[in-house]
């Protein structure tokens, strides 16, 4: 087995002996030699022995009924432990003679290529201070492991960092095993899941949670480094006022086929960003006060605050003042109580202005090193976070506001909305978003479902401009998707622009996305209301879902490409926005070489994209590592946007094409056409198990159905538990042995080297694949599963291994991920503790369906915890 990094195996064995150490104090000998017996006999047997494979059986098939859940624990706790040393592995203290992080020198090595091969320093300064980048938090994924226990996890990576100091005494090296003996032992004794359903309250105060813990640090240390890199390659700073990346959320706004988010969720969502903001703030500025005590100040400054000593402190705690007035207003209208609002911060320019007034005062006395530290860091926060922190982004399926209009213009007696066709549609659109008169009558008897759409739209009229994002609508497919929102908007009071963003998802839908922007553009009245760019989403998950991978990533790319062409036609700038999920069947991988994969001018100094549930922690949950991510984006999009990939050769689309067209066929085959595989997925995986688990605030089904009917993160999050990552290869086996044995294996290979979207997805496929277990899918079948069914099961393990060696030929390798043997490494070490877990688990399906699922029983836990221990050790839930 190649080796991992010595450092970090180290740091391994050592969690891993500490929680070992603690299981055998609480559980005793017995016990504990179970646990290492199952250890052992799962290491010796993924290296081929059978006695090693049978002891695993053995000792899992004789534990208790009361022992499964400690067992289930452990094996999770320890997957948790690996992930946190690979995590900070990646941020590690590294010697003089260690190179620095790729994604510390990306930006360096990008400004050096860009000044060599012409780009002037100026324009470079002022195309990276243009940036916007927009990271929009979203929790429907379901990040699985509890706040409480992600707050131990970041103590034990700040204690493997005091470990890095090779100067330490024995006695320090001892204290800091103390207290991550303690940790570890905190741990244990926290449940690992949440006894009760996340509200999407809940949901908010997690996202709030990161940027409090991370992100708040995280920011002015990226922006550090962006400067610094900008400055040692041209001489030139970043503007004070520059905030390339920002954030947004989905968290409490997005309500597509979630009825738990309602318009008092939305407004309450909006009300606490604003508390945390000036909480935040509030912290930062009692600092600057008691560090800010010099006398001398510019005219300017004593201006503003008189001839009074220390007019630094003077005028921040005018600042302050008005900052305690925003969270106590903000405290109060939570709870529906009047509050005085004169003093509360309405503008970003409120709270930016006095910071800039003392960061001028201090250069133009000398004092610039000063002004350089902590008022900085400060500024660039108000920058990027403002008075509202994240900007809230609304989401609805298009269906409800056709039903919505359909309501109104049944009542008005004009007809029923839902029945004309898209032309009639358009024409009375347009027409009412002309008039002066309103359309919705005052005392108008909305039904339920209406009556929350419109209250969502009277939130967001009364709403500050800044709070909100867009407004995204699913499932869109017309002009008038987007108008009819529009409409409801002006009906509700919105008197400003707000960018309403149509989210093509389908197959069809992205095919037929360009045309539909175009009807839009060229519609009287529209371009008065756009708000700045076109804002277009692309949906990955669901038209993965609709047709797999291969087929869906080839209509995401001529999507981009035909949106970049209508917007260039029609002379308006275009913003794409990429619903990318953490895995590969959802349009995730790694974000620098994504963000490069994209068709030449779709990134044209913006891009905007998701951030799904557990990627958040994994990204950005310590703030060494959110800066390295961070840096990662910004490269990434400005290479793309001064160096885009080259477009792709015709014969590269004409296979691309073939390969599309072959993969759509066999995936569909399979998913729509098979008949026993519906009931075949729901035997086989723990989907249905999965709809009744306290994960997520959102339902598993938008509606009553079949495959169709399910959300895209428990389609993905189901296969993964069992190893079988089908959404994510499927139909790429059968395209891609048809394309070699045509004899294209050669033009297979140039496109992989020289078209970074082709080689990106071969990149990504590889990767699922080397997480894929036919062994492991095959004891879900054994165990769970109909021997009438079996068959498929068979086939489907069949296919997974037609994939391998069609990945294996194309890359002229002999074992997937084996130029990467830090990668594959890694995987084996995890393996050892996955599969127990996934034994475990089949045990666990089994004797739940049995009992026919007991809500909050000890089993039902065991299960949860499997099902996030796996989840863990493969670093993705859905």
């Amino acid at each position: 087995m190649e080796e991992i990094d010595a450092r970090l195996r180290e740091e391994v064995r050592l969690l891993g002996e500490l929680l070992g150490e603690y299981i055998h104090a609480q559980c005793g000998e017995v016990f504990f030699d179970k646990i290492e017996r199952i250890r052992l006999g799962a290491k010796t047997g993924r290296l081929g022995s059978e006695e090693g494979a049978e002891q695993l059986t053995r000792t899992l098939g004789e534990l208790q009924e009361d022992e499964l859940l400690p067992v289930a624990r452990a094996f999770n706790q320890f997957l948790n432990l690996a992930n946190i040393a690979e995590q900070y592995h990646e941020i590690r203290r590294r010697g003089p003679e260690e190179p620095p992080p790729f994604a510390m020198r990306a930006l360096p090595e990008l400004l050096g290529r860009l000044l060599a091969t012409g780009h002037a320093a100026d324009a470079l300064a002022r195309q990276l201070g243009r940036l916007d980048i927009d990271l929009v938090l979203t929790a429907h994924p379901t990040e699985v492991t509890r706040r409480t226990l992600i707050r131990k996890y970041e103590a034990i990576a700040a204690e493997l960092a005091v470990l890095d100091h090779s100067d330490l005494l024995p006695a320090e090296r001892e204290e800091v095993h103390d207290r991550l003996r303690r940790l570890i032992a905190e741990a244990w004794h926290t449940d690992e899941i949440r006894r009760s359903r996340p509200t999407p309250v809940d949901e908010a105060k997690w996202g709030f949670s990161v940027i409090e813990h991370s992100l708040w640090q995280a920011v002015p240390a990226f922006l550090r480094s962006v400067d610094r890199a900008l400055h040692e390659a041209t001489g030139l700073h970043l503007p004070l006022e520059a905030a390339p990346i920002r954030f947004s959320s989905w968290m409490g706004g997005d309500r597509d086929g979630n009825p738990n988010v309602t318009a008092a969720v939305t407004r309450e969502v909006l009300l606490l960003a604003r508390w945390a903001a000036a909480d935040l703030y509030l912290r930062d500025i009692d600092q600057l006060a008691a560090e800010l005590s010099m006398q001398e100040a510019s005219s300017e400054l004593r201006a503003r605050v008189g001839e009074v000593d220390e007019p630094y402190r003077v005028l921040l705690k005018q600042l302050r003042e008005r900052l305690l007035a925003t969270r106590d207003w903000a405290a109060a209208a939570l709870h529906d109580e009047p509050a005085r609002a004169p003093a509360v911060l309405q503008n970003n320019r409120d709270l930016l202005q006095p910071l800039e007034l003392c960061y001028r005062s201090l250069h133009a006395c000398g004092m610039g090193l000063i002004a350089d530290g902590p008022l900085l860091d400060c500024l660039r926060r108000a920058a990027t976070f403002g008075l509202f922190l994240v900007r809230l982004d609304i989401r609805q399926d298009a269906a409800r506001h056709t039903a919505a209009l359909s309501e109104i213009t049944e009542y008005l007696g004009l007809g029923r909305y839902a029945d004309w066709d898209e032309e009639s549609r358009t024409a009375f659109l347009v027409r009412e978003l002309d008039s002066r008169r309103p359309l919705l009558p005052v005392h108008f008897p909305a039904s339920e479902e209406t009556a929350e759409v419109l209250a969502t739209c009277r939130e967001v009229a009364v709403a500050p401009a800044a709070s909100l994002g867009s407004y995204v609508i699913s499932m869109a497919g017309a002009p008038s998707d987007v108008l009819a929102v529009q409409l409801l908007l002006k009906e509700c009071g919105l008197q400003r622009p707000m960018r309403v963003v149509p989210l093509f998802e389908t197959l069809a839908d992205l095919d037929n996305a360009a045309p539909t922007v175009e009807r839009l553009l060229l519609l009287p009245g529209y371009r008065a209301r756009l708000h700045g760019p076109q804002e277009v989403m692309i949906g990955y998950s669901d038209s993965a879902k609709d047709g797999g991978t291969s087929a869906a990533a080839w209509a995401q790319y001529r999507a981009q490409e035909s949106l970049v062409e209508v917007c260039r036609r029609q002379g308006v700038e275009l913003l794409l926005f990429h619903g990318r999920g953490g895995t590969v069947g959802r349009g995730g991988g790694p974000a620098h070489a994504a963000i490069l994969s994209q068709p030449p001018g779709s990134v044209a100094g913006r891009f905007r994209t998701t951030e799904q549930g557990e990627m958040i922690r994994f990204k950005f949950g310590l703030p060494d590592t959110a800066v390295q991510n961070l840096n990662l984006y910004l490269s990434a999009v400005l290479e793309a946007t001064l160096l885009p990939p080259p477009a792709p050769e015709p014969a590269w689309r004409e296979l691309m094409d073939r390969l599309a067209a072959e993969g759509l066929a066999a995936y569909r085959g399979v998913v729509r056409e098979h008949p026993q595989f519906v009931e075949y997925f729901r035997q086989a995986t723990p989907e249905q198990e999965l709809g009744r688990l306290p994960l997520g605030s959102r339902p598993a089904k938008r509606r009553a159905g079949g495959i169709e009917s399910l959300r895209a993160i428990p389609w993905i999050f189901a296969w993964t538990q069992t190893r079988l990552m089908l959404p994510a290869w499927l139909g790429w086996e059968t395209a891609l042995r048809n394309a070699l044995a045509r004899g294209e294996g050669e033009l297979l290979e140039r496109m992989r080297r020289h078209w970074p979207f082709f080689g990106t997805r071969i990149d990504m496929l590889e990767m699922v694949l080397a997480k894929s277990d036919a062994s492991i899918a095959w004891l879900y079948d054994e165990r769970l599963v109909e021997p009438g069914l079996r068959p498929l099961g068979q086939q489907l393990r069949g296919l997974l291994s037609q994939a391998r060696d069609a990945v294996l030929e194309l890359t002229g390798q002999e074992r997937l991920l084996g130029h990467n043997p830090e990668v594959r490494a890694a995987f084996s070490v995890r393996n050892t503790y996955l599969d127990p877990l996934h034994l475990l688990q089949v045990e666990l399906l089994a004797r739940y369906r049995q009992h026919e699922g007991q809500t909050g029983s000890p089993l039902e836990q065991a299960l949860l915890v499997s099902v996030a221990g796996i989840a863990a050790g493969l670093r993705n839930t859905g």
